[in-house]
């Protein structure tokens, strides 16, 4: 899927308009690929833009959205509906083995919470 299609099935799903919906998505894709552990491929789905290819380090679900909010410059509700329908679009963007793979990359706080649910 192309980004300009990806970022309207998110669009469509958090009901944001295009342009902060493309903002959320690079937040949250950025972010994801920051979360990942182990050694970070430099595009871990096939289907992220070139320029969110760089990894640091994890933290929990909240610090997940604090950083989507702030790189996207929206707030908390705005980053985890944004979230929750770029990660509904990947399910069907990607095949469950990619997805499956990616989440399992994504660490979590240590509880029953997973980044991933918004």
């Amino acid at each position: 899927m192309r980004f300009p299609l990806f970022v309207a099935a998110v669009s469509r799903r958090s009901g944001l308009a295009p342009e902060p919906a493309a903002f959320v998505v690079r937040a949250v894709l950025q972010t994801v690929v920051e979360r990942m552990t182990g050694t970070a491929p430099d595009d871990p789905t096939g289907y992220l833009p070139t320029e969110l290819t760089d990894a640091v380090s994890p933290g929990g679900p909240a610090d997940f959205l604090r950083r989507v909010g702030d790189r996207a410059g929206v707030d908390e509700n705005t980053a985890a509906a944004g979230a929750a329908a770029v990660f509904a679009t990947l399910r069907e963007t990607v095949t469950v083995d990619e997805f499956r793979e990616m989440v399992a990359r994504l660490p979590t706080d240590g509880g029953d919470t997973d980044p991933t649910v918004g």
